[in-house]
């Protein structure tokens, strides 16, 4: 407002002047300004800019020198661990007893950091990305809820430079499965693979050893990768210096963490929150990146289809490792433990190690590459165990009493595959046949489920027990007669009468068999 009233101010003497022809000295006294604001307002119709004094900070003043020592002691600190502006204001108030406004601290920190440590703003050119001609690659970390357990996990992104459109996946680690992993999931979702370059940071998974400038020795599987899905890769440089070279994945990290995954969020398995994931990289499509006219999704429309096409089949990310079978019939894989068959006790196997599998493969099967004997979702723990019952059925039939207390036992009935008509069936089977042959009964019928369905087996189970009849054999009979009621009747052909008149014999028939084993008796 005082800025108008000066511009009006000088309008009224140049008129004066102008219309009148009055001296400077009248214009002076008629408008009651100095001779001096005459001048300039007759040299120029816009008034200079007022000048600013430079004022003592009173309140700063005595506490300038604390900070700057503050700040050069902050030279050789690391560098998680310096002053911010806001802990050298608390620290003014708790140990100099100071009264002054953290706004007013900010300021004088942002000027003594520049004079001390030389910090200087950086400069960022604008970049201007084609369609489908870059990507750019990172992790991020956060925190999530699984299975009712506080679990630091991490998030791969890749996002397209030119739409926005990004792709989250989530795992247990970064280890370099991850990594390719996260590559093969995010060109699948997005159809097709950058004609250009991806951008990384140094990552170990892709990097063995940074060379000189932009070069680096690179892990052969990456390059692998690489070659099978034919882009290229571009390095940023090391450290903090190098963020601002992909700009893009880091702020979205950032971004998608704080919309999508705050508050913490919560899920039964990680391939549950990646489902979650998924669907907050779809909502996102209606999203519009800073002042774009579009949508993220109306640029990917246009950015997908230019892409380069996916190869005939996904790069094979599982590495191979050879591990022994430990007497507990368990392999470690990664700190981890994992379950085989019994029978492979003291062997050596060949280990399939994925991103979320682990597949245990017998050698010497003559299949190319082996026969998969046995196959575990990857554990998000270290240390911990996982044991399926089935491998451990064939000693227990010789060492029945381990079976109460087996592990592998309490991880069936934690996963629901040992049920509660297991648990009644081997209750009464022990108490008619005793221990040692009740539970061997139980493993007979547990051996079934190789073959035969478990709804049917638990209908098999009961039939079995209301009869007192604890055999396999009598669960299996039984089970089957409830596959087949299940299953859609057939159309049963008329007997022809020519044929019966020739002598031809009915189709034979056990069900006269099945009720004599299941009832003892045979139906006249």
């Amino acid at each position: 407002m005082k800025e108008r009233s000066r511009v009006e101010q000088y309008e009224r003497i140049r008129r004066d002047h102008r219309d009148e022809g009055l001296s400077i000295r009248a214009l002076a006294r008629k408008h009651r300004v100095h001779r001096r604001d005459v001048r300039l307002a007759l040299a120029s119709a816009i008034p200079p800019p007022r000048k600013t004094p430079d004022r003592a900070a009173p309140v700063l003043g005595p506490h300038e020198a604390t900070i700057r020592r503050w700040l050069t002691e902050d030279l050789d600190a690391p560098k998680k661990q310096r002053h911010t502006a806001r802990r050298i204001w608390q620290r003014l108030l708790d140990e100099q007893g100071a009264d002054v406004a953290e706004s007013s601290v900010r300021n004088l920190v942002a000027h003594l950091r520049v004079e001390i440590a030389g910090e200087q703003v950086q400069v960022m050119i604008p970049q201007a990305h084609g369609p489908a001609e870059e990507a750019e690659v990172d992790f991020g970390e956060f925190t999530a809820v699984i299975a009712g357990i506080v679990m630091r996990l991490f998030m791969f992104c890749m996002r397209l430079s030119h739409s926005g459109k990004a792709v989250h996946v989530a795992y247990a680690n970064q280890a370099q499965e991850s990594f390719l992993d996260g590559h093969v999931q995010a060109f699948a979702a997005f159809g097709g693979v950058p004609i250009g370059q991806v951008r990384y940071d140094n990552l170990t998974a892709a990097v063995v050893k940074v060379a000189l400038g932009r070069e680096r020795f690179e892990h052969p599987r990456f390059i692998a990768l690489r070659s099978h899905y034919g882009y290229d890769s571009f390095y940023c440089i090391p450290g903090i210096d190098g963020a601002h070279e992909k700009g893009g994945v880091e702020g979205e990290i950032g971004r998608f963490r704080r919309r999508h995954l705050t508050p913490v969020p919560h899920a039964g398995s990680l391939a549950e929150l990646n489902l979650i994931l998924a669907a907050a990289d779809a909502a996102d499509d209606d999203r519009r990146i800073a002042a774009r006219a579009e949508t993220v999704g109306a640029a990917a429309a246009r950015e997908l289809p230019l892409l380069r096409p996916l190869p005939d089949a996904p790069f094979d990310v599982a590495a191979t490792l050879s591990c022994r079978v430990d007497a507990k019939a368990r392999v470690c894989v990664r700190q981890s433990y994992y379950s085989v068959p019994a029978r492979y006790a003291g062997r050596r196997l060949e280990v399939r190690l994925g991103a979320d599998t682990i597949e245990a493969l017998d050698p010497d099967t003559g299949m190319t590459g082996g026969r998969v004997i046995a196959r575990h979702v990857r554990s998000l723990l270290g240390g911990s165990e996982d044991l399926l019952l089935d491998h451990y059925l064939e000693v227990l039939e010789r060492k029945p009493g381990a079976l109460a207390g087996a592990t592998a036992l309490a991880t069936a009935r934690s996963r629901g595959v040992f049920t509660a008509a297991h648990q009644r069936f081997w209750v009464a089977a022990r108490n008619q046949l005793g221990d040692g042959a009740g539970t061997r009964a139980l493993i007979g019928v547990l051996l079934l489920h190789g073959t035969i369905d478990a709804d049917a087996i638990a209908t098999g189970m009961t039939a079995a027990r209301e009869a007192g009849m604890f055999s396999a054999e009598v669960v299996a009979v039984e089970a089957r007669h409830a596959a087949d009621a299940a299953r859609p009747a057939v159309p049963v052909a008329v007997p022809d009468t020519a044929a019966a008149a020739a002598g031809e014999r009915p189709v034979p028939s056990l069900a006269g068999y099945d009720r004599l084993l299941t009832t003892g008796r045979v139906s006249a």
